[in-house]
């Protein structure tokens, strides 16, 4: 069996975007004609320029080669033109053709991806979503604890036991910072009341996105330690684990991050530092699927749980079901709401969601199939990036 061609779909998510703008999605298919299918997370390109990357490296390092030989494929990629270093860009590009390399060999086997790392160890995962804005919101939920608390009681009723929220104003590409007085207040409401809201029927997950440098961000946790939180999401910059650690140490809230980081030198890195006890690998990101088991692997020896991160589409979330089934330190899985609107739609056969639970798929490979005459009827025609911080000093 060789790797024979490659066709990349750049794919519009249409309102309310719940996911990001788009989706880039890699088809590989073999010389006896198995596909599989993967998804590149948040590249900073254009998603076009990233489609033509990651068909310009499946012709250099993977058209005709075994799509079982994952390892070496690994190694020729991430020593591409003499890198050989955790880059989030090229690490994006591989885990996409990882993952349908993946989707071959479980195919192939006729066994889903899961049996092959190990086996399954949970029959049910534990979900949580963000508290998500509704079309003819008077105010904005991620800004208004009244909402948020009125909308977190509708997703108690849907079984979910996990509400991530982040009210803490926007991130910056000048980030980290000290929270004024007001965001700090505004945080604390929000967790005040939430908590209210759900009692002991849901943990409360506070997300940021590195908005704070460590002395800020120890200043946030006292405020919101009361209200019991199951993680304080990458309070600083991913690129210093070290200061990360700072806040791991002052808190009795648990650290979660790494939704930004690649492979598992940087992973390593995080849990030398003792910067984290919950570990948040994106599949799309950190080089994919066997690369994302080492370190749920390294993560198991220090005691530390995975909880997988998702802010994408369904493939990448189909390949976080098939980790997180064969991981005994798993913790909870990031769904977005029940898997409705168009990540239903661009599947031939919808993520299986039950009670707050996703209930892993029983069909080879990654478990869900692209409906390619929905991608190509969604083209993506705008030009921002999946992700854009604001671009100027937040005061």
């Amino acid at each position: 069996m060789k790797l024979a061609s490659i066709e990349t779909f750049v794919v519009g998510n249409p309102p309310p975007h719940y996911g990001g703008r788009y989706f880039v999605f890699a088809k590989l298919t073999t010389d006896d004609g198995i596909s599989g299918i993967g998804e590149a997370y948040c590249v900073p390109f254009d998603p076009h320029l990233v489609a033509a990357m990651i068909e310009d490296v499946f012709g250099r390092y993977a058209e005709g080669s075994d799509p079982h030989d994952i390892e070496a494929l690994w190694r020729r990629v991430y020593s591409s033109g003499f890198t050989q270093h955790p880059d989030l860009s090229l690490m994006g590009i591989l885990s996409a053709l990882e993952m349908a390399c993946w989707d071959i060999v479980g195919k192939a086997a006729g066994q889903p991806i899961y049996k092959l790392l190990g086996g399954q160890v949970h029959e049910r995962l534990r979900a949580y979503t963000y508290i998500y804005p509704r079309p003819g919101d008077a105010t904005d939920v991620y800004h208004d604890p009244d909402l948020a608390a009125e909308r977190a009681a509708e997703y108690l009723e849907m079984g979910f036991t996990g509400l991530k929220f982040d009210p803490a104003g926007p991130y910056s590409a000048f980030d980290g910072r000290q929270l004024s007085l007001e965001a700090l207040d505004l945080c604390e409401r929000f967790a005040r009341q939430l908590r209210e809201a759900v009692g002991t029927r849901a943990d409360l997950l506070f997300g940021t996105h590195g908005q704070m440098t460590a002395a800020g961000a120890i200043r946030l946790a006292r405020r919101l330690e009361p209200y019991d939180p199951l993680w304080l999401e990458e309070p600083v910059p991913p690129d210093a684990p070290e200061e990360m650690a700072k806040v791991a140490r002052a808190t009795t809230i648990p650290v979660a991050a790494g939704e930004r980081l690649a492979t598992k030198y940087d992973f390593a890195r995080l849990i030398e530092s003792g910067a984290a006890a919950i570990l948040q690998m994106n599949l799309g990101r950190v080089g994919g699927l066997l690369e994302a088991k080492k370190i749920a692997g390294m993560a198991e020896t220090r005691h530390l749980q995975i909880a997988p991160h998702l802010y994408c589409g369904p493939v990448v979330g189909a390949a976080n079901i098939q980790l997180a089934t064969c991981s005994p330190n798993f913790l909870i899985l990031e769904s977005i709401e029940e898997w409705g609107g168009f990540h239903s739609e661009i599947l031939k056969t919808p993520i299986q969601f039950e009670d707050g639970h996703v209930i892993p798929s029983t069909a080879p490979g990654l478990g869900v199939e692209l409906d390619e005459d929905v991608a190509r009827a969604h083209p993506y025609t705008g030009t921002m990036l999946h992700l854009e911080m604001t671009q100027h000093p937040v005061t």
